[in-house]
């Protein structure tokens, strides 16, 4: 269970709601508090009022108009019943109503008070002007308020205005939500695989690495999780290898030993029946002896061999010249092997080591002499010097058939070896004192199609 994320999630909702609840509510009541200025009466008192404005200015201007009329002060527009054809609509209207007088507003705006009088064959238009009001418009205004008022009244304003707040209030909550949602997600996931990874490290899979592509401060730690990895992981690989070398050792001792308690009783015994049997037989006896003398020698000389193995001599670190010692061991051994072509790829400013001379030189020897017997005649061999974080490196590649996989898994264990003059011990002995010094020995891709091979070790405080 993910208890970040639902912490996450707990503490946005007891920060949002009662915020969210407070500030709903008072805007509810600044709501109605606004509406409330805006009530049906009024607009309906208001709407009668000027009603009853426009009703009274209309008769008084028909009052006006009917007296000037009488007074005689206006002079009317006369249309005779011959010519009805040519009336205007309003005309036309009234001579069919059969009505002795009428009112009418002009048209179409109604800016104009018209009085109609039938005489005889005859209708007579008497016309005022209403001083710019345009009747039909303020009675088409009067109207339209009249039904928008009916459309309020319907339609209950305050409670849809208050529905659509609450609506979209809960709707930005929602989006929130799910946003903080995913934010939680995403911050909770990569402490959650990190959280799993320490528990699985701490069972022993060192080998454990997570993936992170954030740069802050969960990225970084998450790089910084991996890097401790991998190095309880190498440092796990090489407790166990001096482990298993410890147990080669003991094994070396003792098979040194009991081959020695061996080996020279047969020397001896074979050099007295040597020495007792007639001068007849000294040609085939000697030739004989010589022949288990030189097997006795071999084995001794293997015996010698697995006890410096199993020896574990005193180091002297100090401060070392890596590139000049790389050109040293070059220039030595390649007097032995002419026919190869070294190629020296130092790197310049590289600080002093700290290691045994005599260690660093020995194991420098056993990789250059196996990358000369891997080229042979005609081959290359590259040694190049460097950095790798606070580690000084150098680096053997040899233009040989390289080695398989199954070579790989066991290259650094003591083996019996196919070399007229190997032992099968010299890439465990060199791996081991390098892990002695501080630093490794490992196997890498070669970079001239063969096999490579890289020393680490540790740079002079």
């Amino acid at each position: 269970m993910n208890r970040l994320r639902n912490k996450l999630i707990l503490i946005f909702l007891v920060a949002t709601l009662a915020p969210f609840s407070a500030i709903l509510w008072l805007s509810m009541a600044l709501l109605e508090q606004s509406l409330s200025y805006i009530t049906t009466d009024d607009l309906n008192n208001v709407s009668n009022s000027l009603e009853s404005v426009t009703r009274e200015f209309y008769r008084q201007s028909r009052e006006n108009l009917k007296a000037e009329v009488a007074s005689g002060s206006l002079e009317p527009q006369r249309f005779s019943a011959d010519s009805l054809a040519e009336w205007p609509d309003g005309l036309k209207r009234f001579w069919e109503s059969k009505d002795a007088d009428r009112f009418q507003l002009s048209e179409p705006e109604g800016d104009r008070l018209n009085y109609l009088v039938r005489r005889d064959s005859e209708v007579w238009l008497y016309s005022r002007s209403l001083g710019g009001i345009r009747m039909e418009e303020v009675t088409s205004q009067l109207r339209q308020a009249r039904s928008r008022i009916d459309d309020i009244e319907r339609s209950d304003l305050y409670r849809g205005i208050a529905y659509l707040l609450i609506l979209v209030s809960i709707a930005v909550w929602i989006l929130s939500l799910a946003g903080i949602l995913f934010l939680a997600n995403r911050i909770s996931r990569p402490i959650q695989e990190l959280t799993a990874g320490l528990f699985r490290l701490a069972e022993g899979h060192f080998e454990t690495r997570l993936h992170s592509e954030q740069d802050n401060e969960i990225g970084r730690a998450i790089r910084a999780f991996n890097h401790t990895a991998g190095h309880l992981q190498q440092n796990r690989d090489r407790l166990v290898y001096l482990t298993q070398v410890a147990s080669w050792q003991m094994l070396a001792r003792k098979m040194a030993h009991e081959l020695k308690n061996s080996l020279t009783p047969i020397r001896l015994t074979v050099e007295e029946i040597l020495a007792r049997q007639p001068a007849a037989d000294q040609g085939f006896l000697k030739q004989a002896a010589q022949v288990v003398i030189e097997e006795v020698e071999a084995l001794e000389r293997r015996v010698r061999a697995f006890s410096e193995f199993a020896a574990e001599p005193p180091a002297h670190p100090e401060a070392l010249d890596i590139n000049a010692m790389v050109r040293e061991r070059v220039q030595f051994l390649s007097v032995a092997h002419p026919e190869v072509s070294y190629e020296i790829q130092p790197e310049a400013g590289i600080p002093a080591a700290w290691a045994d001379s005599d260690q660093i030189k020995g194991i420098l020897t056993n990789l250059l002499e196996n990358a000369a017997d891997a080229a042979g005649p005609g081959g290359k061999i590259l040694v190049t010097t460097g950095m790798d974080q606070d580690k000084i490196v150098m680096e053997v590649h040899d233009s040989g058939p390289g080695l398989s996989e199954e070579a790989r898994s066991s290259l650094f264990e003591p083996s019996i070896t196919f070399k007229k003059h190997g032992m099968g011990l010299g890439l465990s002995i060199s791996r081991k004192n390098a892990l002695l010094s501080g630093g490794d020995l490992e196997s890498i891709e070669g970079r001239l199609s063969g096999a490579g091979f890289r020393l680490k070790v540790m740079k002079a405080n």
